[in-house]
């Protein structure tokens, strides 16, 4: 049988090594050729470009009448652009925010030894701190270094203004303490690659006073005065206020021929807080998701494309504080929504910044076939825009995707692991349970700055983002049976290719253990293979979704799986030899792997969650913290690599040991699995299990 076995593993590893990558002459993508060329020739990089200079075009103090029940300029220029290109049910939603800090004026001149204005609001928007409040002094500057209570140790900072090379937020606090009137800063994590970016930063509290921000290059320069004894006295002015506002989330969608088929949903935030105002990070996802509409609506209205069989709805957000109200208000919506691609920072220049574009991939709480779909894309869009060296006498680029003004790179792309911190998570959520990714642009040395710019920016990224985002969309709100087939064959490819990855990772793994750790190493990493396994599984028999009332896509589901199955067992079969192979020469048995006691317990306890679990009531598992600390004490907890992710993969069908298997093939830290059942028992204690 093991022999067996590793000629199946020959075949299989034969068969997935062509499917997961391309060849040099043969580029393909799910949908037909013909739909492709429609999409990427009604994409324009250009007009998803322009959307972002008419909503950020440059950073600045957002005038007071957006606030209220009034629009803010960003959701009214999109909520104009979808009736502009006469899509269905635009509309701007709203949800109270309650009150929010406005700023209206901040200055910093230096009155002496000189006259010299230091820091304005209304030059850069950023140089005033979020929650600055009214001020009006003239008081002395003083060096703090970084700002640590030991700096302050034997300086006099009482009625002066303190200067630091660390962030307003991280010393203001400690400043006012000990006296001080408020805070310059210069802090960077970047000072080197952008020394003119001032980082976006706050102050809060009630002791909250103000703060200003410096570039790193000015910064330096007024701390080398003060450093060789210069007196320097500056005059500060803030006017601010409070004001109520309202979260607002523009949305529209495209509807499908079928209303009881499902949707799509694609999300972008174009509001993170309503200071920052940044190019790449606020508005590059919504512009592009915009572009998106605007091409399927009108290829569909042309008769240039079919109307899809599910709708595909999209959202304009406040980063969270928008989408978790949004999503909680449609609980009907999620129902019917298979899933959501969520556009984050997508427009960045990638060569310039040593950057990619990332398809982050949702977690094993979140098996879906959208991964794939998405990957597909991605991967086309880097083999079809990059020359090869194997067609260097034919072809070299096979299908060059660029804007007019947009450059002629290649095509930057990774397919990663999950990572959170946008919109994607609300849907993620175990509240929700809707599969999202997310698509951005990283690294990115200007986000979360002043030099978030649109000149950063490039035409070429965005057609490409936009073309990807539109082919994924439209290939999922359209599949029919046998669209279904092909996703799920495409995702038994590339499942193939990540088990692989799971096994060369075992086999690394396996050969810097010793005779202390090998029994250990060996269980770990035989549940790398179990554990991508059953995720792979589950992402297989979610396609089930696209053609619910399929035979022929049962049976190739079937089929699919059961190959899945038995690549497993191949590879079981490598690794086991392996194991082999490391135990005779550390000396040492092949371990028995028999349960522990508590791993039986675990394997026996399959939680599921109770009716206390709404739509939308994103972070419930928070309510953990408000339990009695008795019993708190009772279910103690520590080592678990992420409670997000443990409380997705909360089910009704995983046990302990599941979720415990599935923490650690996907986290460097290894969880405890008492941690695992004991905060599964907090979590019955909220209500939140059965």
């Amino acid at each position: 049988m093991r022999k067996n076995l590793f000629f199946i593993l020959l075949f299989l590893f034969s068969i997935t090594s062509a499917f997961a990558q391309y060849t040099p002459f043969y580029q393909y993508t799910l949908l037909a050729p013909e739909v492709m060329d429609e999409i990427i020739g009604e994409s324009s990089g250009e007009t998803a470009i322009n959307h972002v200079f008419e909503m950020v075009g440059y950073q600045r103090n957002r005038p007071a009448s957006e606030y209220g029940s009034a629009y803010f300029r960003e959701g009214k220029y999109v909520l104009d652009k979808l009736n502009e290109y006469g899509i269905a049910g635009a509309e701007i939603e709203r949800f109270d925010g309650g009150k929010t800090w406005d700023g209206i004026k901040g200055e910093l001149w230096e009155v002496e030894p000189g006259k010299i204005k230091l820091a304005d609001y209304k030059d850069i928007a950023l140089s005033l701190a979020e929650g600055s409040k009214p001020t009006d002094v003239t008081a002395e500057l003083v060096w703090v270094e970084e700002g640590l209570k030991s700096d302050f140790e034997g300086l006099d900072v009482k009625g002066k203004i303190v200067v630091t090379s660390a962030t307003v937020s991280r010393v203001h606090n400690t400043a006012i303490e000990k006296g001080a009137l408020g805070v310059v800063a210069f802090g960077s994590s970047r000072e080197l690659t952008a020394p003119l970016a001032i980082p976006a930063s706050g102050i809060r509290g009630e002791n909250a006073t103000f703060g200003f921000y410096l570039t790193p290059r000015e910064g330096y320069k007024l701390r080398d005065r003060l450093i060789h004894g210069e007196k320097i006295k500056v005059h500060a002015v803030v006017e601010s206020q409070m004001l109520p506002y309202d979260l607002q989330v523009p949305t529209c969608v495209i509807p499908g021929s079928d209303p009881d088929a499902g949707e799509v949903i694609l999300s972008a935030h174009i509001f993170e807080g309503y200071t920052k105002q940044g190019a790449n990070d606020n508005v590059s996802g919504g512009a592009a998701i915009l572009e998106v509409a605007r091409i399927i609506n009108q290829l569909v209205a042309d008769g240039r494309i079919p109307q899809p069989k599910r709708s595909i709805r999209f959202i304009w957000v406040p980063e969270f504080s928008g989408t978790i109200p949004w999503v909680s208000a449609h609980a009907d919506i999620m129902e019917q929504t298979l899933c959501n691609i969520n556009l984050d920072m997508v427009g960045l220049h990638l060569k310039s910044n040593n950057s990619f574009f990332s398809l982050m991939r949702t977690t094993f709480g979140n098996p879906h076939y959208i991964n794939d779909v998405m990957e597909n894309y991605f991967v086309y869009m880097g083999e079809a825009n990059r020359e090869i060296l194997a067609n260097r006498s034919n072809k070299r680029i096979a299908n060059q995707i660029i804007a007019p003004s947009g450059t002629d790179d290649a095509f930057y792309y990774q397919i990663e692991q999950h990572y959170g911190s946008s919109d994607h998570e609300v849907f993620n959520n175990w509240t929700t349970h809707v599969p999202g990714v997310m698509l951005i642009t990283w690294p990115d040395m200007y986000y979360h700055t002043s030099q978030d710019t649109p000149d950063k920016l490039d035409a070429t990224q965005m057609k490409r983002a936009a073309v990807i985002a539109a082919a994924g969309a439209y290939n999922i709100a359209s599949a029919d049976e046998e669209m279904a087939g092909s996703i799920a064959t495409t995702s038994f490819s590339y499942g193939s290719k990540r088990m692989g990855i799971e096994l060369g990772r075992a086999l690394d793994e396996l050969k810097y253990t010793d005779a202390e750790s090998f029994e250990t190493t060996c269980k770990k990493v035989k549940v790398y293979l179990e554990a991508t396994c059953k995720n792979e599984l589950a992402t297989l028999q979610s396609v089930t979704e696209l053609a619910t009332d399929s035979k022929i896509l049962a049976t190739q589901l079937e089929t699919l799986s059961a190959s899945t199955k038995q690549l497993f067992e191949a590879n079981s079969v490598v690794l086991d030899n392996q194991i082999e192979l490391t135990a005779s020469k550390l000396g040492l048995e092949v371990p028995s792997y028999k349960l522990t006691k508590l791993e039986k317990e675990a394997s026996e306890f399959i939680p599921v969650p109770s009716e206390k679990i709404k739509v939308g009531a994103f972070r419930v598992e928070g309510a953990v913290r408000n339990l009695p600390k008795a019993i708190q004490e009772k279910y103690p907890y520590t080592n678990i690599a992420s409670t997000t992710e443990l409380c997705a993969l909360i089910n009704g069908k995983n046990s302990a040991l599941d979720i415990k298997k599935m923490l650690d093939t996907q986290h460097k830290e290894v969880s405890d699995l008492q941690s695992v059942l004991n905060y599964c028992g907090l979590l019955k204690e909220a209500g939140l299990l059965n």
